[in-house]
């Protein structure tokens, strides 16, 4: 481990092999980081940190505050950063609550500057963040999935995986799985296409895709009739069968089409 003179460490934190941690940053007890963490100035880790291997945390990043719950009552929580994330400038991650316990940011993940995770959202892995979005309690957003810079989430809202949106969008409806979604309201956009291509699907796969939501936004059929004819004549599949559960399980709802009132 490499640290500066001016860090403030707890001794009861556990601070993995190869871990840089620069001036003035401050480490509270009940902090685990993993092994190869690169941690800037100014940083602050707080207690029910847990901070995987390999990341980076950039200066003035604040990991593990108290929820700004007014529902909190000092309930032990934590929050937790999985290996090779980048938090960058000023990144908030605040620990959960007794709603789930816990607010965890996935593996592989970048958040950009300014950005705030609040209270127990799960983020899952190879996420990107951009600068200045706003997570509110509870949100989940699906692996793979990208938010373009200022986004504002309601809270309780899901995001699916291999979702891209729109930056300076205010999502207050869920976003199902493979879509990109922009314009205020929030709307479907089309499915995302080229980001499914670089992650390795197959044209089939795209085109089934298509068609599952074409049934959806462009036949004019209330949801549960839409997701009937999607089982009817879309062949079973791994990704057919993750939007259909996605849009059925949906407790606020999906984001609407351009077209639909």
């Amino acid at each position: 481990m490499s640290t500066q003179p001016l860090a403030s460490i707890h001794p009861d934190a556990k601070i993995g092999e190869g871990v840089e941690i620069g001036p003035f940053v401050f480490i509270d007890k009940n902090v685990e980081i993993g092994d190869g963490t690169k941690i800037a100035a100014n940083v602050t880790i707080l207690e029910g940190s847990r901070i995987g291997k390999n990341c980076r945390i950039f200066p003035g990043a604040v990991i593990g505050a108290i929820p700004q719950d007014l529902k909190f009552k000092g309930e032990e929580s934590l929050a937790i950063v999985g290996d090779n994330t980048t938090l960058r400038e000023c990144v908030t991650v605040n620990r959960g609550t007794v709603a789930k316990g816990k607010t965890v940011v996935g593996s592989n993940c970048l958040l950009m500057a300014y950005s705030h995770v609040a209270h127990d959202c799960i983020i899952g892995d190879h996420v990107i963040i951009a600068n200045a979005c706003q997570l509110a309690g509870e949100v989940e957003i699906d692996h793979h999935a990208i938010l373009g810079g200022g986004t504002l989430i309601h809270q309780f809202t899901k995001i699916g995986k291999h979702v891209m949106i729109q930056g300076g969008c205010k999502v207050t409806k869920d976003v199902p799985p493979y879509v990109t979604a922009g314009r205020d309201p929030l709307t479907f956009a089309g499915i995302n296409s080229i980001g499914l291509r670089r992650r390795g699907f197959s044209n089939e796969e795209i085109g089934e895709i298509h068609n599952a939501y074409r049934i959806i936004y462009q036949e004019k059929l209330n949801t549960t009739n839409a997701l009937a004819k999607i089982e009817e004549t879309i062949p079973a599949s791994i990704h057919r069968d993750e939007l259909v559960s996605f849009v059925r399980s949906s407790a606020r709802g999906i984001i609407k089409g351009y077209f639909e009132e």
